[in-house]
């Protein structure tokens, strides 16, 4: 990809995110404007902020990727994305601005009137933000390498540099502004460079259905393996090998591979045929990018895979830190509804460009599905298909709303976890501590980002969404529509649904254990973790009735009644008195 282009598009979207950030800045006085800007952000505007911040690495890269390697099966992950906002519409939007909490532990506490359970809440914001921050570094170093063949880590570096100096300095009030424009930026990103990409597809006399056959190379095209991998052939093959192939070395040999396993070495250079179909692969060793555990999983047990994904979309947006934390600075609870429907509306339109980018990637970039670069596909497909400086500019307009979707989520995620660990782990609150926190909540995951090699962007996503589904949609739905939930009830739920959620997506990114039931039940624990933390929030609550905090009425009238009955309620004690 030419770099010529691209890096100083990249440049101007750093730029203009300090720029827009040192706005948010000047108005940017108060504690409560750091934390919830001062709960004054009107729907449209907030709506904007929350899809900026919602679209991710995983939406603007990794689930082209997605469709791309395992083809249509994976258009339920932006469904799941979508459909999470509706569940969230219905249950929890309002009742949740109506808690009067900044953060989740603070509407722990708030509803059940429990320090221990406000710690555990705080405990898992901090690890499903920092499990959500980790592909958002990875997948901006992996931008900037495909730019400039700079390092794998420094794009995140540069990603967390920039965030942590706009939190730090103007908290929510600045990334408010920052995430609105970003949402903007992405969308014109890839709709305009798909309008052309469509264009040249038509012209170019491609299949016009990506999906009908397996992916196939329609030129004679080399491809170098990167990291060591596994081909899966199910009929025999007719390749030109350089390197080692099932441990015998080649050089330019015309090898004839039997249907079944075949084991290339990391080095080895693949010539394809034109009209050679794209063959399984799943990769092996310790830094694998393809992830054998999860494709393996779908593939033996594609159906409770995809209903791992739905619970875990569905139910995990109600409890990612990040996205929950906006809704405390609607003004309202009709404003937090109506702010909800906007971002249905926002995040549906964005959410119809990745998988044609994937689509596309079968046609053009079959290959990717090999190196390991699937993500890549958004950013190499503008110079592929159409090429010279058309195709450069489009390239660098691409690659720069990648970057704002780096920065718009990292914000987000940032300011939540900085938010907790202020609140709740350092000695002293206010503006100069939550700073601290900021740099604190980014160290982290960076340092993690850049030792240890994950999961395809949206891969590692999902699995904070299951985290989230499992721990938090429990504590939410039964807090605000169970009169009879109890702090150990709470308790119990997260640690067990929340805990096991968390030991599965440990072992699933370790590549523990082999190949079977097991693979699959740890690749997408939501499917069990969810009604598991569930039961067991109810029984353990049954078990201890002794234990509802009292007040609990009145507390549920506050989450469901509208404000202005509350504050008619306030009135007339103040005259009473």
């Amino acid at each position: 990809m030419n770099s010529s282009y691209a890096v100083p598009a990249v440049a101007l979207v750093v730029v203009a995110t300090v720029l827009v950030g040192a706005f948010g800045l000047r108005v940017s006085r108060t504690t409560s404007d750091f934390y919830v800007a001062s709960r004054t952000v009107g729907p449209r505007l907030n709506a904007a902020a929350i899809s900026g911040e919602y679209l991710s690495a995983a939406s603007f890269l990794g689930i082209a990727g997605l469709v791309l390697v395992q083809g249509p099966d994976m258009l339920w992950y932006p469904v799941g994305y979508t459909a999470g906002y509706l569940v969230l519409l219905l249950f929890v939007a309002a009742p949740l601005r109506r808690s009067g909490a900044y953060t989740l532990p603070d509407f722990a506490e708030a509803r059940l009137a429990s320090q221990a359970v406000r710690r555990l809440a705080g405990a898992f914001v901090v690890g499903v933000g920092w499990l959500y921050l980790l592909p958002q570094l990875q997948g901006a170093g992996l931008t900037l390498t495909v730019l400039t063949d700079a390092p794998d880590w420094l794009g995140g570096v540069i990603v967390a540099a920039v965030v942590t100096a706009t939190v730090a300095a103007g908290g929510m009030r600045s990334i408010t502004f920052v995430q609105a424009f970003q949402y903007w930026l992405k969308l014109t990103a890839l709709l305009v460079p798909a309008l052309f990409l469509i264009l040249a597809w038509q012209a170019d006399g491609a299949p016009s259905r990506a999906f009908d056959e397996p992916a196939a190379f329609r030129e004679q095209r080399t491809v170098r393996v990167e990291d060591g991998l596994t081909l899966r052939l199910d009929r025999p093959l007719t390749v030109e090998a350089h390197g080692t192939v099932d441990g015998r070395r080649h050089a330019g040999t015309r090898l004839h591979l039997p249907a079944g396993p075949h084991r290339i070495a990391a080095g080895t250079r693949l010539t394809f045929a034109a009209g050679t179909s794209v063959p399984a692969a799943t990769a092996h060793g310790a830094d694998d990018a393809l992830s054998p555990s999860r494709a393996e999983s779908r593939t033996e047990r594609p159906l409770y895979a995809t209903y791992g994904l739905i619970v875990a979309t569905f139910l995990g947006t109600m409890g990612l830190p990040h996205v929950v934390v906006r809704f405390y600075t609607s003004p309202h609870g009709v404003a937090a509804r109506r702010t909800t429907v906007a971002v249905l509306a926002l995040i549906g339109a964005f959410y119809l460009l990745p998988p044609v980018y994937g689509a596309l990637g079968r046609l053009y970039a079959p290959e990717l599905t090999l190196t390991g670069d699937a993500d890549a596909a958004v950013l190499l497909l503008p110079g592929r298909m159409i090429g010279g400086v058309g195709g450069d500019l489009l390239g660098a307009l691409v690659a720069g709303g990648a970057f704002a979707a780096f920065l718009s989520t990292v914000s987000g995620l940032t300011m939540a976890v900085a938010g907790v660990l202020t609140q709740d782990v350092l000695p002293t609150r206010g503006v100069r501590h939550f700073r601290l926190g900021t740099v604190l909540a980014m160290a982290v995951p960076l340092a993690a980002s850049v030792l240890v090699g994950g999961l395809p962007v949206a891969d590692a996503v999902g699995l904070a969404f299951a985290v989230s589904a499992s721990s938090f949609c429990p504590l939410l739905v039964l807090g605000i529509w169970w009169r009879r939930l109890t702090p150990p009830g709470a308790a119990a739920g997260m640690l067990v649904g929340g805990g096991s959620a968390l030991l599965a997506v440990a072992a699933t990114m370790a590549g523990s254990p082999g190949p079977g039931a097991p693979h699959a039940l740890l690749a997408w624990p939501a499917l069990w973790s969810v009604p598991l933390g569930f039961l067991t929030m109810v029984l353990v609550s049954l078990a201890t009735p002794g234990r509802v905090p009292a007040g609990t009425a009145a507390i549920l009238a506050r989450f469901h009644l509208p404000e202005e009955l509350h504050t008619q309620d306030l009135s007339r004690e103040a005259a009473a008195s």
